[in-house]
C-alpha cells in the first residue's frame, strides 16, 4: 500500500501492486539514465520524453519505491497502458512538489485516454 504522506504512488500492472517514489537517489538515477547535468533540465526533458525515457524514469522511481530489481527493460514488458504509466510517473513528481499541474490532470482523468494498447493499469487513491 502506498503511503500517500511519504510521496508514495501506488501502479497496479497485471496482478502485481507497485509503488514509485522519488528519492533523491531516484533523481540521480535519472539525471545519470537521461544524460543530464542538472535538477533543472529534468522538466524540459520529460516534456519530449521517448518511451526509453519513460523507461528509465519509471525503473528509478519504482526502485525508489523498494522494487530494487526494476531495470528500464522489465518496466517495458510491465502488463500496463502507456496512459496510467505517465499518470502515475506525473503523480510520483507531483507528490515530491515538482508538478501541481500533472497532479491536478491525472487526479481529474476517470479514463486513460489515447489510441494506447495494452491492460489498464490502476492507480490506488
Amino acid at each position: 500500500m502506498a503511503n500517500k504522506i511519504r510521496g508514495e504512488v501506488a501502479l497496479i500492472a497485471g496482478e502485481h501492486r507497485y509503488v514509485l517514489l522519488l528519492t533523491l537517489g531516484a533523481l540521480a538515477e535519472i539525471e545519470d539514465g537521461l544524460g543530464l547535468a542538472n535538477l533543472s533540465d529534468v522538466g524540459q526533458r520529460l516534456k519530449r520524453a521517448s518511451s526509453g525515457d519513460l523507461a528509465v524514469v519509471a525503473a528509478a522511481l519504482l526502485r525508489g519505491g523498494g522494487h530494487a530489481e526494476m531495470t528500464p527493460d522489465a518496466v517495458l514488458s510491465l502488463p500496463c497502458d502507456l496512459p496510467s504509466l505517465i499518470a502515475a510517473v506525473g503523480e510520483t513528481f507531483a507528490a515530491a512538489g515538482l508538478s501541481q499541474t500533472q497532479a491536478k490532470d491525472s487526479m481529474e482523468a476517470k479514463e486513460p485516454a489515447g489510441p494506447f494498447a495494452g491492460t489498464p493499469c490502476s492507480r490506488s487513491d
